[in-house]
């Protein structure tokens, strides 16, 4: 722990009113949530990529931006950062009694996670008025759509098989076609969420992170569609008058290539 205790002085330091680094101390809890949403990123970029050196860097971003947060909170008599610590421990062995309790035998990770949804709604029952309380709103959609339906699930509002989740897909999908071919513009727009929303539903009974896989997607999207521009490239062809059927047999190359 002495890197750590190490990192908590320098920005202690650096947000010394006298002797500190004055963007450092200019900056507010508001002021930093820009830069610390980009760093999540940057972080959820690497590990996608299996760029460990890079992650490397960006939890240490990570890091620098929960420790300045606590130091500002613990600057106006809030918190610092040992109550940050000493809460998120408290927090983990709470809810972890498969582990931490006494005689209680350990469950498959699905148990786990419905359990701590259950603890966690036990804990936040005199401040959240519902179970999908809690969720931020500002992350990708995605994300909370999956998150809305794991949450709405430990409560028995779930599908009983795999097969239940493909015929409402099916159905919503069947919504759109229907809303599509009369021309509802409106319709349209509220069944393709109803899709989307199927779709996530699915992801989650077979147990994939709808959100890195449509991450995964376009990323293969991309390096698939470059391969047909450097061809264009290379072959002093404009792209822009190349023929679908072209750009159909570079894609598929480029896929054969991946496998």
């Amino acid at each position: 722990m002495t890197e750590f205790v190490k990192l908590v002085r320098i920005v202690r330091r650096l947000r010394d009113k006298e002797n500190g680094c004055p963007w450092d101390i200019k900056q507010t809890s508001q002021s930093l949530v820009a830069n610390f949403i980009e760093e999540l990123y940057e972080a959820v970029e690497a590990i996608e990529c299996h760029d460990y050196e890079h992650l490397k860097e960006e939890l240490g971003d990570l890091m620098l931006h929960i420790v300045m947060q606590a130091q500002i909170a613990a600057e106006e008599d809030e918190f610092d950062i040992e109550d940050v610590i000493n809460s998120i421990s408290e927090k983990l062995i709470r809810r972890h009694p498969h582990v931490f309790g006494k005689n209680e035998a350990k469950k498959d990770a699905a148990s786990v996670k419905q359990n701590w949804e259950l603890l966690k709604q036990e804990e936040k029952k005199h401040t959240r008025e519902s179970v999908l309380d809690g969720i931020p709103h500002s992350m990708p959609a995605l994300i909370v759509a999956q998150r809305i339906q794991e949450k709405a699930a430990t409560v028995g509002f779930d599908w009983d098989n795999v097969q239940q989740v493909f015929d409402k897909l099916s159905e919503e999908l069947e919504e759109f076609k229907h809303a599509y071919q009369s021309n509802d513009q409106q319709n349209m727009y509220a069944e393709m969420g109803d899709v989307l929303f199927s779709l996530v539903n699915l992801a989650r009974v077979l147990e994939f992170d709808a959100e890195s896989a449509l991450r995964a997607t376009i990323k293969k999207f991309e390096h698939r569609f470059k391969q047909i521009e450097k061809y264009h490239k290379e072959n002093d062809i404009d792209i822009r008058k190349s023929s679908l059927e072209k750009m159909d047999e570079i894609w598929n190359i480029a896929k054969e290539n991946e496998v």
